[in-house]
């Protein structure tokens, strides 16, 4: 029977229990397991696509056109375990599924309510990775245990423990030493109430990994062990990491968790390979060459709101075995006044994806410093419109040109709604979404990939106006990417530019730290100077010029 593993995290938000979820299932996947992964979320929103990425952080797109919680992306950078819609359950997509029940009769005239019902319905969504092809399933509660809109799920994953075999079901619970720099001390009390709580829900922890700045020692193990009712072996440390965070898989492979998780749920273990984990991780130490890429967009104040174009951009440093240097820019703060000193002396720009109005002009204004300075551009899918509205307006004079999403009423209308869009009012899970396929023709593009035939993953609702297509041709770009109806234009490049790409859709999703995505890959390339460029490098084009 397939095994599961609950991980609930205590004291404080953000301790990193996706990432420590993905670690484990990479520790397991390593050991030969097959593994899937699934992320329980308490909001009411049904997804996080309609959310603020203030909020929220990035929506993660899955290619079945799910939107997900950013945490999927950990698991599909650290784990090969297959994503689908069942992989992310919110408290919305719960209820609505209840809801809808209730309406058809399904539930033959009861009184609906938390528990059996709500309940029930968590386990059945736990329930559908548990088929006979998968060794483990590894669920992550989220939220932080006392919060009153995760008891549901608590409960829920505390019957599904008692309702299965012993030995089948493993609670792991990410907790806080919190250290107190005026004492020069680490505390454990907010550890222990939280393991407290939890406890008083019903699930005793079998495992503690505890989030720390400082070195635990053998008696605080001890302290901690004695009062969480945790055997000693099972207090597990993971330590701030020095370097890079794809070094977490191989501190808990350090400390044996991948032989506690074994003996707890009756596993055979055997040491996992993590020696391609252990080759990331010393490129990144060895790395000298510093790379600065400056991303530009209007959420900087919050580094998940773009975690995984970040991300992205590292494996692109480790793949190329350079330092990147991010210089996080915000839109908003650019104008015509400032741009040079902004982005001067950085060697690429990424403007990547967003909606709406605000700080177009700063990223329409980073795309023509890339475009006339020869710097190695990449746009992701916003970054793609913005390089379409500076290059119609300075280079093929069109003024005023802009996407009908920000001026409705603009004289050239270079990127309209799409067709699909014309008709849809509401706002979750109704845009174009998922892998969708891409004819490529000869460019730099193609010569990334490899191949004249791509999937990639979209999340939009504009796109470029084939009214204009001819215009741009005749002043220098190129659609080297068209979907598979030749109808939507999904890459445009500058030929005659050092490296100008900019794609319709979200390459960044599919990047993994062992196997860098080939669009950023070759984007830092370009930027770091080495290895051989297919194309000549000629005079970046500038206004009124040709190819």
């Amino acid at each position: 029977m397939t095994k599961h593993i609950f991980v609930t995290g205590g004291v404080v938000s953000s301790l990193g229990k996706g990432l420590t979820a993905a670690s484990i299932g990479c520790l397991l996947e390593k050991s030969g397991l097959s593994v899937r992964m699934q992320k329980l979320d308490p909001y009411i929103n049904v997804d996080p696509g309609t959310m603020n990425p203030y909020q929220h952080g990035e929506v993660y797109v899955l290619d079945d056109g799910s939107e997900m919680d950013l945490d999927l992306g950990h698991y599909e950078r650290f784990t090969d375990a297959p994503l689908t819609a069942d992989c992310n359950y919110t408290t919305g997509k719960i209820y609505q599924s209840i809801i809808a029940k209730e309406r058809a009769g399904e539930y033959l005239g009861q009184t609906v309510q938390v528990i059996p019902h709500v309940t029930d319905e968590i386990k059945a969504a736990i329930d559908k990775l548990s088929t006979p092809d998968v060794d483990v399933v590894i669920t992550e509660i989220g939220g932080t245990v006392g919060d009153i809109e995760s008891l549901p799920f608590l409960e829920a994953i505390r019957q599904y423990g008692i309702q299965h075999p012993a030995g089948d079901c493993l609670f792991i619970h990410l907790t806080l030493l919190v250290y107190l720099a005026a004492s020069g001390e680490l505390k454990t009390k907010p550890t222990q109430q939280s393991v407290g709580k939890l406890r008083e829900i019903g699930i005793q922890p079998d495992l503690l990994i505890c989030r720390t700045t400082e070195p635990m020692t053998e008696e605080m193990g001890r302290k901690i062990s004695m009062f969480c009712n945790v055997r000693p072996e099972g207090v597990i440390e993971e330590r701030d990491v020095e370097h890079s965070i794809y070094e977490v898989p191989l501190m808990l492979r350090r400390q044996g968790l991948h032989a506690l998780i074994g003996q707890h749920l009756g596993l055979s273990m055997p040491e996992p390979d993590l020696s391609d984990w252990e080759a990331i991780v010393d490129t990144v130490v060895r790395a000298t060459r510093e790379v600065e890429i400056a991303v530009v967009g209007k959420y900087m104040d919050l580094h998940d709101a773009y975690k995984s174009v970040y991300e992205a951009i590292a494996h692109a440093g480790i793949a190329n075995e350079v330092k990147i240097k991010l210089r996080k820019v915000s839109s908003d703060d650019i104008d015509t006044s400032n741009v040079d000193a902004t982005l001067g002396g950085v060697q690429g720009i990424c403007v990547p994806g967003g909606f709406g109005g605000r700080g177009i002009e700063g990223k329409v204004l980073a795309a023509k410093f890339a475009r006339e300075h020869g710097i190695p551009y990449l746009g992701l899918c916003y970054g793609l419109h913005m390089a379409v509205i500076e290059f119609a307006r300075n280079v093929c004079g069109l003024e005023d040109a802009n996407s009908t999403e920000v001026d409705p009423t603009t004289p050239h209308p270079v990127l309209s709604l799409l067709d699909a869009q014309l008709k849809v009012t509401d706002k979750g899970g109704t845009m174009r979404l998922g892998a969708q396929v891409c004819r490529l023709r000869e460019g730099r593009a193609r010569s990334a990939y490899g191949t004249d035939q791509i999937q990639e993953r979209h999340r939009h609702r504009w796109e470029f106006n084939n009214e204009y297509r001819a215009t741009f041709e005749q002043h220098g770009m190129t659609f080297t990417g068209l979907s598979l109806d030749k109808d939507l234009v999904e890459i445009v490049e500058i030929p005659g530019h050092p490296w100008y790409v900019a794609v319709q859709f979200h390459p960044e999703f599919k990047s993994k730290p062992t196997r860098a995505h080939p669009l950023f890959r070759d984007f830092v390339k370009a930027a770091s100077g080495g290895g051989d460029d297919p194309f000549p490098t000629r005079t970046p084009v500038r206004a009124g010029q040709a190819s």
